[in-house]
C-alpha cells in the first residue's frame, strides 16, 4: 500500500507537446521521446494532448477514410513502439483520429505492455467559434475506466470538461479515483481565468482530481498555449505547467481508491472498466514539490502567442527565414521584433522600398530597426518602378497612392521567389476591420503575425518589449522615433493616417464594441460614441469584407478573430442604421 494510511500513491506525467497536423510518424517519434522521459522521471501515467497522433484541428483530413485509417494504425504501432523502448509500464493516453461503422471520431486511446487496452471517443462536440465538429465528428457514449495499481482512472476529452453534464457527471456517478483530460484548447487572452476554475469545478463534479493536458505550438492561425493543470477534488491547483513551451509536468498523488460501481449505463453512457493491476504500488518517497508555474502577465502571454504562432507557420510549413517592408512604422517593426524573437534576426530579411513619397526619418527608423535586431536589410527603391505605371496608365489620386504599395507587393514576392524567404503581411486588425489596406500591395504574404492586434495593442506591446530588453540590459528592438511618430502610409505628400481614420484610440473602442462584441448602431450611441463617427465606422468595416477574406492567415489572440470566428458574406446589404 502506499504512505499516508494506506492511500495508493500514483506519479503521473503531463506531457505538453508540440505536435504537426498529419505528422503521424513524426508525432509518434514526439510520444516515444515523451513517454520515455516521463519513463525515466518514474511516472506511471503519462497524458498526452488531445488527438495528439494527428495534431490539431486537422479539419477536413478528418473525411478523408485513408488519414483516419492510418491514424488508428499509428496508435497500434506506437503501442508496441513504446513497449520497445522499456516504457510498457506506463500508462500512456494519447490522442487520434478513429473511423468506424458510425463515422469518423474524436477519439483517446489508453496504452499498455505494447497493447490498446481502452479507446474512447469525445462525447460533447463544439460547434461554436474556431470550431466544427459537428461538420466532422460523432459523438461517443462509452467511458473507459482503468484500474492501475488499484487506481481506477477515467478519461474524458477536451470539451467534455467544457460542457455540463455528459461524461464527467457520469464519472462522478459511477465513481473514478483520478480523471485524465486530453485537450487541445486553443490560446486567447486571459484563457486561463476561465480554465482553471473550469477544471476545479469538473474535479469536484467528479469527484476525484482532474489531470488536464494541453496542447501547445501554432497551427495555421490557431496557437495553443499549454497551461497544463493538475487540480484536486477539493478544487485546489496541484500542479501547472508553463505556456508556450514544450514541459513534461510530474507529480506525486495519494489518492483514495474502491468502493465504485460496476459497469453499467448513467444518463446515456455507458461506464466499461479494465483491471490492468489490482495492488497498489509499494510505498515510495514522493517528489519533493511539484510545480506551479505562474500565468504571465497579459503583455508577455501575447507576445508569446504571436512569437510561437509566427515559429510554427513558417517551420512546419518548410521556411528558415522572413522577408517583409521595413517602413520605419509601427507595425513593420513590431512584426520585425516578433520575426527576430522567433526565428532569430540572421533569419530576417528587411526591404526597404523607398518612393518620392518617402520621408528621411522612415529610411532611417529602417536601418536603425534592422541593426537594433541584427537583420539583414536592403534598400530597393520603387520609384522608377511606379512611373512607369503612373505614367502609361496616366494614374492619379488613389489609383497612383495603390500602385505604390502594389509595387512594393510584387517586389517583395519576386524577392521571396528568387531566395526562398516566406513574405509577411504586417497589416494590424484595426486596418483590417475599416480596410485601411491596399489588395496585392501591403497585404501580400504567407502569413499576417499582428492581424488580431488593434493599433493601440501593437503600441502597448512595443513598449513592453522595449522595457523588457531594457530591464534585461538588451538593447531595445524597436526604435524610439517609430513608437512616437504619427502613423502615415507615405503615400502622397504629408500623408498621415487620421485623415483618413479617427483617432485611434476611438477608432479601436468602436472597433471593439461593433467587431468584438458585436453591438448594435443602438448599443454604439448608448455607449456615447457620436453618431456621424458610428456611421462612418461601420460603414468602412461592413464594406471592407472582401478585403479580410482574401488577407494572410494570423495568429488568433482575441475572442473574436476575423477569419475562423467571424465570418461575414462578402455581398450583405444589412447595414446598421440610426434606431
Amino acid at each position: 500500500m502506499g504512505q499516508n494510511g494506506g492511500m495508493p500513491q500514483l506519479r503521473i506525467a503531463l506531457a505538453q507537446v508540440n505536435t504537426t497536423v498529419g505528422d503521424l510518424d513524426g508525432n509518434t517519434a514526439l510520444t516515444v521521446e515523451w513517454t520515455r522521459k516521463a519513463a525515466e522521471a518514474g511516472a506511471h501515467v503519462v497524458v498526452f494532448p488531445e488527438m495528439s497522433q494527428t495534431g490539431y484541428p486537422v479539419e477536413d483530413l478528418t473525411l478523408r477514410r485513408t488519414f483516419a485509417d492510418a491514424s488508428r494504425k499509428s496508435v497500434d504501432e506506437l503501442a508496441r513502439r513504446l513497449d520497445e523502448a522499456g516504457c510498457g509500464e506506463v500508462l500512456a493516453y494519447v490522442g487520434y483520429l478513429d473511423f468506424d461503422e458510425v463515422g469518423p471520431r474524436d477519439a483517446a486511446a489508453a496504452l499498455y505492455r505494447g497493447e490498446v487496452v481502452a479507446r474512447q471517443f469525445k462525447h460533447h462536440l463544439p460547434n461554436y467559434g474556431v470550431f466544427d465538429e459537428h461538420r466532422y465528428f460523432k459523438p461517443g457514449t462509452e467511458l473507459e475506466v482503468v484500474r492501475l495499481h488499484g487506481v481506477d482512472v477515467g478519461m474524458v476529452i477536451c470539451e467534455d470538461i467544457w460542457q455540463d453534464g455528459g461524461p464527467i457527471s457520469a464519472l462522478g456517478r459511477a465513481g473514478v479515483d483520478l480523471v485524465v483530460s486530453p485537450n487541445a484548447s486553443p490560446y486567447e487572452r486571459a484563457k486561463d481565468e476561465q480554465r482553471l476554475p473550469l477544471v476545479a469545478r469538473r474535479a469536484a463534479e467528479a469527484g476525484a482530481p482532474l489531470v488536464y493536458t494541453n496542447q501547445v505550438g501554432g497551427q495555421d492561425d490557431l496557437v495553443f498555449d499549454g497551461d497544463s493543470l493538475v487540480v484536486g477534488a477539493d478544487g485546489a491547483l496541484l500542479a501547472r505547467a508553463p505556456q508556450f513551451v514544450e514541459h513534461l509536468l510530474v507529480l506525486d498523488m495519494e489518492l483514495t481508491a474502491g468502493g465504485h460501481a460496476a459497469d453499467g449505463e448513467l444518463a446515456g453512457l455507458h461506464v466499461r472498466r479494465r483491471v490492468l493491476s489490482e495492488e497498489p504500488l509499494p510505498a515510495y518517497p514522493p517528489l519533493t514539490e511539484p510545480v506551479i508555474s505562474e500565468p504571465l502577465s497579459d503583455e508577455a502571454e501575447v507576445w508569446s502567442a504571436l512569437v510561437v504562432g509566427l515559429r510554427d507557420y513558417v517551420h512546419k510549413n518548410g521556411f528558415a527565414s522572413v522577408t517583409f517592408g521595413f517602413s520605419g512604422g509601427i507595425d513593420s517593426a513590431v512584426v520585425a521584433a516578433l520575426a527576430a524573437d522567433a526565428l532569430g534576426g540572421d533569419n530576417v530579411y528587411g526591404v526597404s522600398m523607398p518612393s518620392k513619397y518617402s520621408s528621411g526619418h522612415s529610411k532611417d527608423d529602417a536601418a536603425d530597426l534592422a541593426r537594433r535586431i541584427g537583420a539583414h536589410y536592403r534598400v530597393e527603391s520603387v520609384e522608377d518602378m511606379v512611373s512607369v505605371y503612373v505614367n502609361q496608365l496616366k494614374l492619379t489620386g488613389l489609383a497612383e497612392e495603390n500602385i505604390q504599395a502594389r509595387t512594393r507587393g510584387m517586389l517583395l514576392m519576386a524577392l521571396s521567389n528568387s531566395d526562398g524567404h516566406l513574405v509577411l503581411a504586417t497589416g494590424n486588425k484595426t486596418e483590417l476591420a475599416v480596410g485601411y489596406s491596399t489588395m496585392y500591395g501591403d497585404a501580400v504574404g504567407a502569413f499576417a503575425p499582428i492581424k488580431d492586434l488593434f493599433k493601440t495593442h501593437v503600441w502597448r506591446l512595443a513598449r513592453w518589449r522595449n522595457q523588457l530588453a531594457a530591464g534585461r540590459g538588451e538593447t531595445p528592438p524597436i526604435p524610439e522615433n517609430s513608437i512616437t511618430k504619427p502613423p502615415s502610409a507615405e503615400l502622397r505628400p504629408g500623408q498621415v493616417d487620421t485623415d483618413s481614420l479617427p483617432d485611434y484610440a476611438l477608432l479601436d473602442d468602436i472597433l471593439d464594441d461593433y467587431v468584438e462584441g458585436d453591438r448594435g448602431y443602438a448599443d454604439l450611441l448608448e455607449a456615447g460614441f457620436d453618431p456621424e463617427t458610428i456611421d462612418r465606422v461601420v460603414r468602412m468595416v461592413d464594406k471592407a469584407e472582401y478585403k479580410r477574406r482574401q488577407y494572410p492567415p494570423g495568429t488568433k489572440i482575441t475572442f473574436k478573430a476575423f477569419g475562423r470566428d467571424r465570418r461575414l458574406p462578402i455581398t450583405n446589404s444589412w447595414r446598421e442604421r440610426k434606431a
